[in-house]
């Protein structure tokens, strides 16, 4: 039991970790906060700092969620590492390192869903590749997989556990999104390719 609390407040910190401002910092002595969304995304890296910066951040944040699913399956079964997976998003979203101001999620989101339900991860990657296609909208991407996560599992029969924690993952990623629903309903939301301004 103790183990297990270990690793979800690991996985906490370790989802805590700024890879957008860390990168944005290294990379073009930035603070990316102060510019476009103000977010520490890859989303608003790729805007203020450029591609091959937004690849790194996002393939890192992706770990985040991957890293605490894997320490989870180290100490417990499914109930532990779903946990780890969600502490690590939680982390992201509001990290103690930031005055718990952080990141949407998704790239986190999506290393824990891999790790935890492959298929599933694979099909809402594809689809959120064809609607930023389609639109160039990514936000809109990733609250269209945001919906389709629970329903999914619950398609899928997947366990009780599953579904809970897509319905919180999903709750997350819209909560962490408010600002970016109201653009996109007043038409305002970035496309992809347009660059952040300062804030």
């Amino acid at each position: 039991m103790l183990n297990a609390v270990l690793v979800i407040l690991a996985s906490y910190l370790i989802g805590s970790i700024p890879f957008g401002l860390i990168i944005g910092k290294i990379w073009a002595n930035l603070d990316v906060r102060e510019y476009g969304s103000g977010n520490i995304g890859t989303s608003n890296v790729l805007r203020t700092v450029g591609l091959p910066a937004a690849i790194i951040v996002f393939a890192l944040d992706v770990g985040k969620g991957a890293i605490a699913v894997y320490l989870g399956s180290l100490v417990g079964g499914e109930i532990v590492q779903i946990l780890a997976g969600v502490a690590a998003i939680a982390g992201h979203n509001w990290p103690i390192y930031l005055k718990f101001k952080g990141g949407k999620g998704i790239a986190t989101s999506l290393g824990a869903v891999v790790s935890l339900t492959p298929m599933i991860a694979l099909i809402l990657l594809g689809l959120w590749i064809i609607i930023v296609g389609i639109t160039r909208y990514i936000s809109l991407a990733s609250l269209t997989a945001a919906v389709l996560f629970p329903i999914f599992l619950i398609v899928s029969r997947s366990s009780t556990a599953y579904i809970v924690a897509g319905f919180m993952i999903s709750a997350f990623a819209f909560y962490r999104h408010r600002a970016n629903i109201q653009r996109l309903l007043a038409g305002t939301e970035l496309k992809i390719g347009e660059k952040g301004k300062k804030s």
